[in-house]
């Protein structure tokens, strides 16, 4: 259903994820899920066969790929049953940092990027803010060559498997800016030096997400590894959420594929009465709903990612990020509980991975953002209406 791979190169990379998914095979994914325990040995293979590094520039040993791969390798690990929630914090970490990191964490962390390094988290969220990203709270301290960092963080998924992390600070309190978004900066953490100060409790969540709560109090970071310019990380932010929201429609666009696949398979085989209940309209009519709205859907994210890729009309790339998240995992939402019904008691049962499946989209449906505050979104930035916050 996705945009085919371009060249040979994509071909090439693509089979490789091809190849990989054949050995973690939804067993792997079942069984990680149940023991709740981190994908770990997936990680490494897929960092270590240099699918970690396709955006990272050439000339740091990455592959110079765009974000529209990143999309097609989310994509398919979950048509293959498995769950690229794992993923794709590297790649939309690292699609801001090629795109606003200055020369010094270029040269000093690129080339690890390149060999496999992990930016699996974004410290971002924060207990009492939730979206309105303005009013965090943490805040970094200038002192001599380094910035002290005080604050508390939510949600922040995958922390203690990565290399480094993009932390979100303000350097300038919310009472003293002039607009509201300026103020914040960005941090590259590097996690495998400078983690005195950081304390965290995991959050057990629905499903597998190993997400924390980040308790920082004297977390020391070189002033080096201050990302683009002090004070304007909310624009930095805002690349990198469209990426994540392609890249997320993308994961939940595989989904939505996964389980109309998996539904029609059965309704296929199992027969009931004398014959497949796949003959039945009350079986046929739901899958086919759902695959219409999901064929629509791939038609216009297809062209999001065209004109990503082209860089020519910026001011719709938010219009299409935002449109192909909500549409994505609505619809891979419905597409799972159509699967549920079709497999009937079975689908309920954990063997067959729909209800796991089932768990791991509907996070999808309050996070990164929640999908009312994409109607917000719309609602002001495409129809023109007051806004409503």
């Amino acid at each position: 259903m996705m945009l085919p791979p371009k060249d040979e190169e994509e071909k090439l990379i693509l089979s490789v994820v091809d190849e990989l998914m054949e050995k973690y095979k939804e067993s792997y994914w079942l069984d990680k899920d149940q023991k709740r325990e981190f994908p770990l040995e997936f990680l490494n293979e897929f960092m270590e066969l240099g699918l970690g590094s396709i955006l990272i520039p050439t000339e740091y040993g990455g592959a110079g790929k765009s974000i529209r791969l990143a999309c097609l390798i989310l994509y398919y690990v979950n048509l293959k049953g498995g769950n690229s929630y794992v993923l794709h914090g590297h790649y939309y970490n690292t699609a801001l940092l090629v795109k606003h990191a200055g020369k010094k964490i270029r040269e000093r962390y690129f080339p690890e990027l390149g060999k496999g390094a992990k930016v699996l988290s974004l410290a971002l969220t924060e207990p009492e803010v939730g979206s309105d990203t303005t009013r965090i709270k943490t805040f970094a301290e200038k002192v001599g060559d380094k910035y002290i960092v005080k604050g508390h963080k939510i949600f922040i998924s995958r922390v203690k498997h990565t290399d480094f992390m993009i932390l979100a600070a303000r350097t300038t309190p919310y009472d003293a800016v002039e607009r509201k978004t300026d103020g914040i900066t960005l941090f590259l953490v590097d996690l495998r030096k400078e983690t005195e100060g950081i304390d965290m409790r995991e959050i057990k969540t629905m499903s597998n997400t190993d997400a924390y709560e980040l308790f920082i109090d004297g977390l020391k970071i070189p002033e080096e590894n201050v990302i683009g310019e002090v004070g304007k990380g909310f624009y930095y932010l805002l690349d990198l959420l469209n990426a994540e929201r392609f890249m997320i429609a993308g994961e939940m666009i595989g989904n939505a594929e996964w389980f109309i696949n998996k539904a029609v398979e059965y309704a296929k085989n199992r027969v009931v009465f004398g014959r497949p209940i796949g003959s039945n309209q009350g079986v046929q009519f739901p899958i086919a709903e759902v695959y219409a709205e999901l064929s629509a859907l791939v038609a216009y994210y297809n062209e999001g990612l065209r004109v990503l890729e082209e860089g020519k009309d910026t001011k719709v790339i938010g219009n299409y990020a935002n449109i192909s998240k909500y549409l994505a995992s609505e619809i891979a939402w419905k597409a799972g509980n159509v699967a549920m019904d079709v497999y009937g008691g079975y689908g309920y049962a954990v063997e067959t991975g729909i209800e796991r499946k089932l768990r791991e989209t509907r996070l999808y449906k309050v996070a990164p953002i929640s999908q009312n505050l994409i109607l917000a979104y719309i609602a002001h930035h495409i129809l023109g209406l007051p806004r409503s916050y």
